[in-house]
């Protein structure tokens, strides 16, 4: 069942995916069907990703019945997960869009913006910014698709207890939009642990489904994982469940075409600044895990004055560039708007 939110046809934002009532044609009983419901699975796609293992575990599934659920699946997205040209490769990735940051030089090192079907990471020291434009964000993701936005809705997992709705009603004000319905098109929840934070993702698939939504922010990805697993007789453990996190937030961005924004922490790296010349010495935590998980990686660092620098350290299309910028009343912005 195809989906869209549009102001115009130019403007058009396409998501593809198919509802989970459909595999009642292909010979799924609707009992089953709220099952798989109940496990936040609401769309095809979701049950293809879901592996059999995972699928056994839902009480009154046998083999048998799994089996026949996933050739069901096969039957509703029959050219879902083939292999297929790079051609048609371009043409899907037409459908993809690119959120403002709020500053005009920052997205001229992001070719625009950060995209949607990826995951996009920021990562620095306190006060560097990364909150604020998470909260930047918000708003942008509502504005029409000409004016650097989305044109949807915005789920915000708050992991640290930073989220401001106040601060959403003031950039809202910069942007032209009505304060109150900038608040209202956000769905948030504070997640206490790195479970909770787990469980809330896997809930997405049932908001998700209704098209309505570009973009989704998790701020930050892994200060709740960071504190739940201690040392190194728990790094593993915290790595594979970390590791299966980011899996479902790279199949939220692809399968529902939205913006998947993480904010993360950092920590220190005394053995970068020995070694080589102009390393702060700080290190974004989550290890290879989550660096292969990001599709774009930037740091933030404090500048000059009240300035901030965003630097690209890895991107598949854009090239390591810097940025400078401002926090403002408005959000995020250029140094020549202070």
């Amino acid at each position: 069942m195809p989906a869209s939110i549009a102001s115009d046809d130019d403007a058009e934002i396409e998501t593809s995916f198919v509802d989970i009532d459909q595999l009642q044609d292909h010979g799924v009983s609707q009992a089953d069907i709220l099952k798989l419901k109940g496990n936040s699975l609401h769309t095809v796609g979701s049950v293809k990703n879901a592996t059999v293992k995972s699928l056994l575990k839902i009480r009154g599934f046998s083999e048998v019945k799994v089996e026949k659920i996933k050739e069901a699946v096969k039957k509703c997205l029959p050219n879902k997960g083939s292999w297929r040209t790079a051609t048609e490769v371009l043409q899907m990735r037409k459908h993809c869009f690119r959120l403002s940051t709020g500053s005009k030089s920052w997205d001229a090192i992001l070719n625009g913006g950060f995209q949607s079907m990826s995951i996009s990471e920021v990562y620095g020291e306190y006060r560097c910014g990364k909150t604020q434009l998470a909260h930047t964000l918000c708003v942008v993701a509502q504005l029409p698709k000409e004016d650097g936005g989305g044109g949807g809705k915005v789920a915000y997992l708050d992991a640290e207890g930073t989220f401001r709705p106040e601060r959403i009603q003031q950039i809202a004000e910069r942007f032209g939009l009505d304060p109150e319905k900038a608040v209202d098109n956000i769905t948030t929840v504070r997640a206490g642990n790195s479970e909770l934070q787990d469980e809330h993702i896997g809930e997405l698939n049932e908001n998700f489904a209704t098209g309505d939504y570009r973009l989704l922010i998790v701020d930050s990805i892994c200060a709740l994982f960071r504190s739940d697993y201690n040392g190194r007789a728990e790094l593993a453990e915290r790595q594979n469940k970390l590791g299966s996190h980011l899996r479902k937030l790279c199949q939220l961005a692809e399968e529902f075409n939205v913006v998947v924004f993480m904010t993360n922490q950092v920590q220190s790296d005394p053995g970068a600044s020995a070694l080589f010349a102009g390393a702060d010495g700080r290190k974004a935590i989550g290890g290879h895990v989550l660096a292969h998980a990001s599709t774009t990686r930037i740091l933030l660092r404090k500048g000059r004055g009240e300035e901030r620098v965003a630097k690209i350290m890895d991107s598949p299309d854009c090239p390591e560039k810097e940025a400078s910028y401002i926090i403002t009343t408005g959000g995020i912005n250029d140094p020549d708007k202070a």
